[in-house]
């Protein structure tokens, strides 16, 4: 997880609510004074090649704002209604527009360089120094932080970089652009300037809605599942910015239970009886979504369970144990390819014996995928069979394989540097389709111990040490 154990949440084709969002910033920018004297006209909604000096025009005005502030809100609100209303294509070629036209001046910084190299005195490289910052803000963003100033114009950035980062790949200048933005949002996310807050069934409709549509990790199926997952005995809090107050940034969905959890399915079954809280040890963080995808790679997750554990552990001194139930993303995107290629290397001698005694005609690679690909779980023979070989591999995943230094697994590297203990691994603890697609149904119990957080923390960073509890240790010693 690139900060949560949240999937990105498709912005295209545009969603119920994105499309509910875009309609209501041309609602509000309509009523910017005097954008009704500039009329909207001359770009098509696929911005063909002719109309590119057009939109270029409107950006230039953005930037040199003639007639003043209030001119340039007006210059600005025109040029974010064109934006939101041109088909995917026309973005592309908007933003790559803006991306290549109003990047830093080159030239300029090529003779500050070389001015620079030449100074002799404090006085000439202070000064040099100073053009040299100056010159190295891009004309674009410039642009874009003047929807800082509009209604909802955090909301429309957060959007564009959302639009903007599945169209980057190797473009430079487009990087450039994304840069800029990431900027911009991150000096104003500070999570110094967020409030958290607990979202019930009592909270707007409108809020509630956005919960069911972020939700990234557990679909929420139905009213009555939402419902359920906002009863006396669960909890959901979520990081809000006073420029987005009714657009949770990330949200963590909390069950309290006896002991830890180790079965998705049961935990989210609506027909089990509610817990008395007064009776629950555990809290248990089931669910961490990203809900905006242009504030990706702003970290708010490991501060919102750490929040959550402060205000929880005032709230309720009796839960005793924190600790999630968290999904294993990259397992089966690690594990398959390995089968598929027929590494042989990777099961034990043991293990490649008993898939041959499953599937006699295949290797015992390929004799794994082919079972991992069909309804194994459903056969108590093969399942109990596969049951000590996967939980191995899967431990092995988890505390070896690394990309620079870190866990190849996104979840783990999240959870482990926020410094929890990798406490221990479920079996079929996700028999949901996604569960095994992604994970052969494992599911994993990280736990926060408050005392050992710091600790495990700074071994993680510091050495790479991953912490574990005996079982998951026992399955690759």
């Amino acid at each position: 997880m690139s900060q949560s154990e949240e999937h990105a949440h498709s912005h295209s084709p545009l969603s119920h609510l994105r499309r509910k969002t875009v309609n209501s910033l041309l609602r509000t920018w309509r009523e910017v004074k005097g954008t009704a004297r500039h009329a909207i006209s001359g770009v098509d909604n696929d911005v063909p090649q002719e109309d590119l000096e057009y939109l270029h025009k409107k950006m230039q005005l953005c930037l040199e704002s003639p007639g003043g502030e209030i001119s340039g809100r007006v210059y600005t609100a025109e040029l974010g209604r064109i934006y939101l209303g041109l088909s995917e294509p026309g973005r592309i070629k908007f933003l790559k527009l803006l991306a290549s036209d109003f990047d830093v001046e080159h030239t300029k910084i090529s003779k500050l360089a070389k001015a620079y190299g030449e100074a002799a005195t404090p006085s000439d490289w202070f000064k040099l120094e100073m053009d040299m910052r100056e010159a190295l803000v891009t004309r674009r963003s410039t642009i874009l932080r003047q929807f800082t100033a509009l209604p909802d114009g955090f909301k429309f950035l957060v959007n564009m970089r959302a639009d903007l980062m599945p169209m980057i790949g190797k473009d430079v200048k487009l990087k450039g652009l994304e840069f800029d933005l990431k900027n911009i949002l991150s000096a104003w996310f500070d999570v110094g300037l967020l409030d958290l807050v607990e979202i019930t069934w009592n909270s707007p409709a409108a809020l509630l809605e956005k919960l069911i549509e972020y939700e990234a990790v557990h679909r929420i199926a139905s009213w009555e599942d939402l419902k359920n997952r906002l009863d006396s005995d669960r909890r959901v809090f979520a990081f809000f910015h006073n420029k987005m107050p009714m657009e949770p940034l990330i949200f963590v969905q909390v069950a309290f239970t006896q002991g830890m959890s180790d079965s998705i399915q049961q935990l989210l079954d609506q027909k089990s009886p509610v817990l008395d809280i007064e009776r629950a040890d555990t809290a248990i963080f089931y669910s961490i979504s990203n809900a905006q995808k242009g504030l990706a790679g702003i970290s708010f997750g490991n501060f919102l369970i750490k929040r959550v554990v402060a205000v929880l552990t005032e709230q309720m001194p009796h839960i005793k144990t924190f600790a999630t139930l968290s999904p294993v993303p990259g397992f089966r995107n690690w594990l398959d390819p390995l089968l598929i290629k027929q590494e042989e290397k990777i099961l034990l001698s043991k293990e490649a014996e008993e898939i041959k005694r499953l599937i006699p005609e295949a290797s015992p690679t390929k004799g794994l995928y082919a079972l991992l690909e069909g309804n194994w779980s459903k056969d108590k023979k093969t399942a109990d069979a596969l049951r000590p070989i996967l939980m191995r591999l899967c431990a092995s995943y988890l505390l070896n394989e690394k990309k620079a230094g870190r866990p190849l697994d996104p979840v783990a590297s999240f959870h482990l540097f926020n410094g929890a203990r990798l406490e221990r691994l479920n079996w079929l603890g996700d028999t949901s389709t996604k569960g095994f697609k992604q994970s052969a149904g494992m599911m994993v119990n990280y736990h926060y111990k408050l005392p050992d957080i710091d600790d495990n923390h700074e071994e993680f960073v510091a050495h790479g040490k991953i912490v574990a509890g005996r079982q998951v240790k026992g399955y690759v010693e």
